[in-house]
């Protein structure tokens, strides 16, 4: 049984996703879906734990032995990804049989729970495979999944912003395409362990650096890198909340996970960093992405598209620890994938219950809501806080090891910019805290009541992390510095 526990994180969601319909009633096809979520958790932590004691984990499909057949590979990086989407994917579904109550017909809520497992199938399949192509084609159902999640938004305004992202996406993954065919014709083989060995040889020819820029546009155009980013601020304010809460806790980070896996990986850290100008294009596009989108960010009505824009700002906070290229850098930048996954989780999940409520999340909208809501407002405190970057909070921990990195790399310019971006988000976070806490009540609110307890049990869950991984940090300071270590070769 350990042993298959590679292909087992991808196969049993994709095979659960069809049997949904076979369950009736929507709490059925909840507690059906909740249970899957919850084994694929339990199997990533297995995965994780196997992962650190025993070393890569090479899972041979159909016993055909790599580059002919297709390998599942689980080293370090992935399986802590894995950990991140499925518990994040867990927690989140927890409070969908509340959610989509108000927010999406009966007659949608099969649909919308068989597209939620393929999409977690999707990412499972693109972080645990070896191979290129296989990436490509969980890519697509992660996708495919992804704008049928966000058009059964109930506002119609969804179906566009859906649309938006299907091109943008459909453009991202047919460079993507197009760059692993590249490879393909200058190597013979899609396996990623033998692309890396092969490309010694052809790393100077013209097809090679034309496979690189595609693959690197095509990923920044999936992980809304600026000023590739613009599908993603109405897909997540219009899509329903728990898809929200979802994807801006998990898409994102599979994307820059693929940014890593190619660049150290296949093409490895000389070429992608000292043949092309990677570094220096990254770094200023990370930095302009944390402070136009932050800005953007202040000026937005909508909360939603306020904490969108904040994490448009998020990705560049990853890709300037990428871009430092140094261990502690790319430790930094895991770090921030496992911490924002929480923080996201929890913020999206709060408007959720808000708009549960009140059937809004205009900002207008907050007003008194601290004192109507309690706990669901002191928990958007507490991730604003994170956000922001406080002490005793996971969004500290990941910006001090951010820090150390510049520092250790002697970019004080970086250490000095990424403190004024932090300085940005407390503009915005306090623009929600002001209006909940510091107006009185709208009229008509009296009868406003706090979010029921399966709302509160997954957003309190991610809070208390997002608090608890901010004090101790054994767990995510040591998995992502031994990931970082293994992609820079470095034997702890």
């Amino acid at each position: 049984m350990l042993a298959h526990l590679p292909i087992l994180q991808v196969v049993i969601p994709l095979m659960a996703a069809p049997l949904c319909w076979f369950l009736n009633r929507s709490k059925l096809v909840w507690i059906f879906a909740l249970l899957v979520c919850s084994a694929t958790f339990i199997n990533s932590v297995l995965l994780l734990i196997e992962v650190m004691k025993s070393g890569t984990i090479i899972y041979e499909l159909g016993g055909w032995e790599a580059p002919w057949g297709i390998e599942y590979r689980i080293d370090k990086l992935n399986a802590f990804l894995l950990l991140i989407i499925s518990s994040i994917g867990t927690v989140v579904l927890f409070a969908a049989n509340t959610s989509i109550q108000k927010e999406l017909s009966e007659d949608r809520h099969t649909l919308f729970y068989s597209l939620y497992l393929l999409s977690l199938t999707g990412m499972f399949g693109i972080v645990a495979t070896g191979d290129a192509f296989n990436v490509f084609v969980f890519l697509e159902i992660s996708s495919l999944s992804a704008y049928a999640l966000i058009a059964l938004g109930k506002d119609r305004r969804a179906l566009w912003a859906a649309f938006q992202y299907l091109i943008m996406g459909t453009i991202g993954a047919t460079f993507i395409l197009i760059g692993i065919g590249m490879l393909y014709q200058m190597t013979g083989t899609l396996n990623m362990s033998d692309l890396a060995e092969r490309l010694v040889d052809v790393g100077h020819t013209r097809t090679v650096f034309a496979a690189f820029a595609f693959l690197i546009v095509g990923i920044c155009l999936k992980l809304a890198l600026f000023p590739l980013h613009l599908w993603l601020p109405n897909a997540y304010a219009y899509a329903p909340s728990i898809v929200t809460a979802f994807l801006a806790a998990t898409s994102t980070k599979v994307a820059v996970y693929l940014l890593i896996r190619f660049t150290f990986t296949v093409f490895g850290i000389s070429f992608s960093f000292t043949s092309l100008p990677l570094q220096d294009i990254l770094m200023v596009l990370g930095l302009v992405g944390v402070f136009v989108a932050s800005a953007t960010a202040i000026y937005q009505q909508n909360v939603k598209h306020i904490l969108a824009y904040s994490s448009i700002a998020q990705v560049g906070y990853m890709i300037i620890g990428y871009s430092i290229n140094t261990s502690t850098g790319v430790m930094a930048t895991l770090l921030h994938l496992f911490n924002h996954a929480l923080m996201k989780g929890a913020l999206f999940l709060a408007l959720g219950a808000v708009m549960y409520r009140i059937g809004s999340v205009q900002l207008s909208q907050f007003q008194g809501l601290g004192r109507r809501m309690p706990l669901t407002m002191s928990a958007i405190v507490i991730g604003g806080l994170s956000l922001i970057g406080v002490p005793l909070t996971v969004g500290f921990v990941s910006k001090w090891y951010l820090l150390i990195a510049s520092v250790e790399a002697g970019m004080w310019p970086v250490a000095v910019l990424l403190l004024l971006g932090s300085l940005l988000a407390v503009v915005y976070i306090w623009r929600i805290v002001e209006m909940a806490y510091f107006r009185p009540p709208l009229p008509g609110r009296d009868t406003v009541k706090e979010a029921p307890w399966t709302f509160l049990a997954p957003i309190w869950t991610l809070v208390i992390a997002n608090i608890y991984f901010g004090i101790d940090t054994r767990l995510s300071v040591q998995v992502a510095q031994a990931a970082s270590q293994s992609l820079f070769g470095i034997n702890p």
